[in-house]
């Protein structure tokens, strides 16, 4: 027996679970093997181990385990029956979380079915669809419509179109409307349809003209009650066939006026639900707003028992990837997350006026090692990089680092220090950045794929460190079901204050909400228990849990 076959054979009495890796291991390199000598110490054997367990992390068993019944469909959000070529994201993506996420509530889960065979029955390509087209046309109100529709239109960075759909989404949920999506923003390249047996995208030949959509436009819903064209004394009983528009704009921009915000009053939405056709223009997450929508409050109760978790279960329910954009998640995520034992990631919103900011990597570093998300280095005070090492215990894994920015100075920075020093406890961490596109290009199909890959890369961290104010951290932590550790953007060159805080709740932040509720003018962060000011943009309201009240 050669000394090749005699060390293989002496390997077969470990486990049994790594016995066919390590004949590939000792095939492959018998040389190395040799030189270890006739008799394997008990270092040795801990060496070919860790070194046989590497390998093993190339198996596509281990890579990506795999997840049946409600796991697969995340607790019962999605449903089978999708062609899973077509979107391979859909049913694979819970195999990539090492954070299961929250369960949905069985009412959500029964809500959600409904609203897919309203999609079905009313949606692009029905009979239903088609004479809701001619009434739009006619410029003539129904009483008592068939089906009734809220369009949203896109604009804006991709974080703000994602933010707005959820919650425009969840609007539609509670007024029974099909939802539709305007489609020149590349929706269908960016997302798969989450509606089985019909489309979100509205088709071409709509009538109306998404982009005339603004503060002139005469169908304004602000514009037509502050005109006194629409009144809520119209709303008494079913309302007259003609007496109202055949369709309404919703215009939740940032210069939306109070009468734009009425949209949040219970007696306007009462005369909303007589109007057929809404369509609704915002780049702000609106579902803090719906609830302080009385009529709205048993229904979402029920929807969301939790609170906090309204666009994590939107978000996974409504956004899976195109496998274009799912390949570049999956590739980047098998090279740099699979290995290793922690990730950490890092989100850098790149202001023009300091894109490149000791002040804000200082802040990096101080949230990061404060928190202990990061271990310190050594030797950071000296001039000169320190030799000085600290052994990593025998096979320890590595911390992976994403870095997502604009900019490539920030990564560049933190793999130098880490890489020119030591880390304090022996840790092994490693950084990586996907892309650095320099600046943000609305439109780009290639720039947005990114930027979409990016957001989910980091909702598959295991921790995540934010910046203040932005939509593409939102997205991030909203999927991941975690509360990120969020850098306050208003502590740069600040001698007083903490570099970063654990935020209220995983909910996006809307940004430019209602101050003041409709009846009593009281604080709109004071009316529910669990709509609360933001601590990024305290004039803004945010969804928190239970535990937070």
């Amino acid at each position: 027996m050669t000394k090749t076959a005699r060390l293989a054979a002496r390997c077969n009495r470990w486990t049994p679970a790594i016995n066919g890796v390590l004949v590939a291991f000792v095939l492959v390199v018998p040389t190395t093997v040799i030189l270890l000598g006739g008799r394997i110490g008990e270092k040795q054997a801990v060496w070919i181990k860790t070194a046989v367990a590497g390998i093993r992390r190339d198996d596509a068993s281990i890579l990506h385990p795999k997840t049946t019944g409600n796991g697969r469909l995340l607790g019962g959000l999605l449903v089978e029956g999708f062609d899973q070529k077509s979107c391979h994201s859909r049913y694979q993506s819970a195999v990539y979380r090492r954070n299961p996420g929250r369960k949905p509530s069985q009412y959500l889960v029964s809500k959600l079915r409904s609203q897919e065979a309203l999609q079905r029955r009313c949606g692009p390509g029905t009979a239903a669809y088609t004479n809701a087209l001619e009434q739009l046309k006619s410029g003539k109100s129904l009483a008592s419509p068939e089906c009734r529709y809220l369009v949203s239109i896109s604009y804006r960075g991709l974080g703000n179109r994602i933010i707005a759909a959820a919650s425009e989404f969840l609007y539609a949920l509670l007024t029974d409307r099909v939802f539709l999506v305007d489609p020149n923003t590349s929706m269908d390249e960016l997302f798969c349809e989450p509606f089985l047996n019909t489309s979100w995208l509205v088709p071409p030949g709509f009538p109306l003209g998404y982009r005339a959509f603004y503060l002139s436009t005469p169908e304004r819903y602000g514009k037509m009650r502050e005109d006194g064209v629409l009144r809520t004394d119209q709303m008494n009983g079913s309302a007259a066939s003609g007496d109202l528009p055949a369709f309404a704009y919703i215009h939740l921009d940032y210069n939306q006026t109070d009468h734009d915000k009425l949209f949040f009053c219970d007696d306007d939405q009462r005369l909303l639900s007589n109007i057929q056709w809404l369509l609704i223009r915002s780049d702000s997450y609106i579902a803090p707003g719906l609830f302080l929508v009385e009529a709205f409050r048993e229904e979402l109760d029920m929807l969301f028992p939790e609170r906090d978790a309204v666009f994590h279960h939107l978000g996974r329910y409504l956004f899976h990837p195109t496998n274009d954009v799912w390949g570049l998640i999956t590739r980047y995520h098998d090279a740099h997350f699979a290995w290793a034992q922690r990730v950490v990631g890092i989100q850098v919103r790149v202001f023009p006026w300091r894109s490149e900011s000791p002040e804000i990597l200082k802040q990096i570093k101080a949230c990061t090692q404060n928190e202990r998300l990061l271990p310190a280095v050594l030797g950071e005070e000296e001039e000169e990089p320190v030799v000085k090492t600290t052994a990593s215990p025998s096979g320890a894994k590595p911390t992976a680092v994403l870095i997502t920015s604009l900019k490539a100075w920030y990564h560049d920075k933190m793999k130098g220090m880490y890489w020119e020093r030591a880390t304090a406890n022996g840790e092994v961490v490693v950084f990586g950045q996907p892309s650095h596109e320099e600046i943000q290009r609305y439109g780009v199909k290639s720039h947005e794929h990114k930027a979409w890959a990016e957001m989910y890369l980091l909702s598959m961290a295991d921790t995540l460190v934010t910046t203040g104010e932005s939509t593409f951290g939102y997205v991030a932590h909203g999927l991941a079901g975690m509360r990120p550790w969020v850098l306050d953007m208003g502590m740069i060159n600040s001698t007083v204050g903490w570099p970063c805080s654990r935020d209220m709740s995983m909910e996006p932040c809307f940004h430019i909400a209602p101050t003041k509720d409709c009846k009593r003018r009281e604080d709109a962060g004071k009316i529910v228990p669990h709509v609360r000011h933001c601590k990024d943009r305290p004039t803004g309201l945010k969804l928190v849990g239970q535990k937070d009240w």
